[in-house]
């Protein structure tokens, strides 16, 4: 069975055809980073324009890639959310108009449900059940994973996720956009232990996250005097120590609560090499592993939606025809997913 994957949540198109039998088949990302760096962020309604531009010419280069053509395509999953409203709508009309043409099934997919089984693409994949970190621009969360569709929310930030923590840093310290990779950057260049900044909630006793007081703390600093090109990197440096220690011990908690081995960690900001050296380090003490995406999908991407969807396919699910009506959950919490 091949499913295509259509990936529309917020500033990357992702198209991708899954083969349940052979794999991934192909996959292409567009980004619109350098569209949204002339406003320090993204623009919902540039989004969704490029969106509908970059479709198609993805769509087709997709197919040429895995030598198909629209006809082998079996079933076809999109995001349906969390997102932005715009931009979920351009994927999900497209998704929805491509299966009543070719009459296939379409299935709504949840963009973090994606994110969370995108280790699985991997030869190697982390068996059931694990805990999953996810870290992103918009979502910090441990989550229990039982099986696909069986997801337990542990613990999750109060404020502030991760990522979106590293980009207003990032635009703190004068940084481009994307901030987080710009911060992370900087900061090997810096040491850490110059500045000392708090490390919020590592002793709560629970698995919840607050990096917003955090993100208070540099601005503090920043502030305090005009700071040098070297202090700039000292504090970056301190900032990522500072989230990455959170972020693995909370992790390395949740394993140890729950007695399992296996740590899956997805989202973009699993990219990050500070973090993935301290999460590894922390699980091989008590004996366990850390699983990761291949890096190229971190961000977001259609071959995670494909490979959801064929998931939820082979369990069984069957895709309520949509004869033309259908609908995006731009707020969608993962822990109420079906």
């Amino acid at each position: 069975m091949k499913v295509l994957g259509i990936e529309s949540s917020c500033d990357e198109t992702g198209v991708a055809l899954y083969d349940t039998g052979r794999g991934l088949l192909g996959h292409a990302v567009h980004t619109q980073v350098a569209m949204h760096e002339a406003y320090g962020g993204v623009v919902p309604e540039l989004a969704s324009r490029d969106h509908i531009r970059r479709l198609i010419p993805l769509l087709e280069r997709v197919l040429a890639d895995a030598g198909c053509t629209r006809r082998d395509i079996d079933a076809i999953a999109y995001t349906a959310g969390p997102g932005l409203a715009g931009a979920l709508l351009v994927g999900a009309s497209f998704a929805e108009a491509l299966a009543m043409a070719l009459d296939v099934p379409a299935l709504p997919v949840h963009h973090l449900e994606g994110h969370l089984l995108s280790p699985l693409l991997a030869d190697d994949a982390p068996p059931f059940p694990f805990i999953a970190l996810l870290v992103s621009g918009g979502h910090t969360q441990l989550m229990r994973v039982t099986r696909v569709g069986a997801y337990e929310l542990l613990g999750e930030s109060l404020d502030d996720a991760a990522g979106e923590a590293f980009d207003k840093t990032a635009k703190l310290l004068g940084l481009g956009y994307p901030g987080g990779p710009a911060l992370a950057k900087l900061a090997e260049r810096g040491t850490a232990g110059r500045f000392k900044l708090p490390r919020p909630m590592l002793n709560s006793g629970d698995l919840s996250f607050s990096f917003s007081g955090l993100k208070t703390a540099v601005l503090t600093a920043a502030r305090a005097k005009e700071l040098t090109e070297s202090e700039k990197a000292d504090l970056a440096a301190e900032f990522q120590e500072a989230v990455t220690e959170v972020l693995a011990a909370k992790s390395v908690t949740a394993c140890r609560q729950h007695r399992l081995s296996s740590l899956v960690v997805a989202g973009g900001v699993g990219a990050n090499r500070r973090l993935r050296q301290r999460l590894d380090e922390a699980m091989a003490k008590i004996g366990g592993r850390v699983f990761y995406p291949a890096l190229e999908l971190c961000t977001d991407n259609g071959a995670m939606i494909a490979f959801c969807g064929a998931q939820r396919l082979l369990q069984g699910e069957v895709p309520v025809a949509a004869r033309g009506a259908f609908a995006v959950r731009p707020r969608w919490p993962l822990d109420q997913l079906s």
